[in-house]
């Protein structure tokens, strides 16, 4: 069985499409995955499964939007996956000062080559970016919430759900126990 991170973007922010994560562990049980676990309140769900990765996506994003009555955009990852993201970043988290962040942007899909340029295209008011695939790596030099680049990143054009550094870490650690 595949370790398996879905990262489902909007749950339980600013007060929208709130889920709580025993109920969010029991619809994924429910769809018939194993080891079911939740990491905080942001829609982070770790879980075993045999499926295939792309098959799965459409059955969590459909499943989901039934049980929740919103659509629900999946970024899925595997085990394995999330440790080459953590790997891959071209950013120093021992060298980030205090007000500085590593963000991670997982893109539900590679974006155009027109969605990079425009993302390209714009200020990013000192905010540092890389993209890899279907990654996008933000070095923050303030809060996110004040980031223009992250404001921005819907020009690329495809859904995205960001995770701090922190959680990221977390949630790779998470996936080695499972």
């Amino acid at each position: 069985m595949t370790v398996y991170i879905a990262l489902l973007r909007g749950i339980n922010v600013g007060g929208h499409n709130l889920v709580k994560m025993t109920e969010l562990k029991k619809m994924f049980e429910n769809m018939g995955f194993h080891h079911v676990k939740t990491y905080i309140q942001s829609g982070n769900v770790l879980f075993k499964s045999d499926e295939e990765p792309h098959r799965l996506k459409s059955k969590i994003e459909q499943f989901l939007e039934k049980a929740i009555g919103k659509p629900v955009s999946v970024a899925l990852k595997s085990a394995e996956d999330m440790q080459q993201i953590i790997a891959r970043c071209p950013f120093d988290a021992s060298a980030v000062v205090e007000g500085e962040s590593i963000h991670v942007s997982l893109l539900t899909e590679q974006p155009s080559q027109e969605g990079l340029d425009k993302l390209a295209a714009f200020d990013k008011g000192g905010d540092d970016y890389h993209i890899d695939v279907d990654v996008v790596y933000l070095m923050l030099r303030q809060s996110i919430r004040d980031s223009k680049l992250a404001a921005n990143l819907s020009k690329l054009g495809v859904p995205a759900t960001a995770r701090n550094w922190n959680t990221m870490n977390k949630l790779n650690e998470l996936a080695k126990t499972l």
